[in-house]
């Protein structure tokens, strides 16, 4: 199994990326000059694609995964999180999304999407959200080794299986 993120090494990036190299997995990091540089990129992946622009990484990513893993992220994150599931509702796409719902962290996205869904119902335009998206609680998985003390790290799955 490989990988594929965004290519730096510090947060959960970071962490993800020395996790999976360590259990001997194969790591692509994708992630752009200017990035390389202030997010300090990975120096010890499998293979650091640099590239020249964000829209070029999300899309490079995108093109060398199968799947996808969201972990608790900032605004990068989100704009990667709608991109790729706009996609799936476009049918641009059949991949797996899968939210890691670390310690609740998701919990208010998640409130966000049912109220999009709620919405969208009530004025009659269910369908074309429902194209690709849909969501089910996977089985009980393992807890997350960084979790907060006492809490699970829970899987929201946000496609449709």
């Amino acid at each position: 199994m490989t990988l594929v993120y965004g290519g730096g090494r510090v947060g959960l990036m970071g962490l993800m990326a020395d996790a999976c190299l360590q259990a001997g997995g194969a790591v692509v990091g994708v992630i752009p000059e200017f990035l390389r540089r202030w997010e300090v990129g990975h120096g010890a992946v499998t293979e650091l694609v640099v590239v020249d622009n964000m829209h070029q990484r999300k899309q490079t990513m995108f093109d060398r995964s199968d799947a996808f893993a969201i972990l608790p992220g900032g605004l990068g994150t989100l704009d990667e999180t709608f991109e790729i599931l706009t996609w799936k509702q476009l049918r641009l796409h059949d991949k797996p999304i899968a939210l890691i719902d670390v310690a609740g962290y998701w919990r208010p996205f998640t409130a966000l999407f049912d109220h999009v869904m709620r919405e969208f119902r009530q004025a009659g335009d269910a369908r074309s959200l429902d194209r690709g998206l849909g969501r089910r609680r996977p089985p009980a998985r393992p807890r997350a080794r960084r979790a907060a003390p006492g809490r699970a790290g829970d899987q929201v799955d946000v496609t449709r299986s």
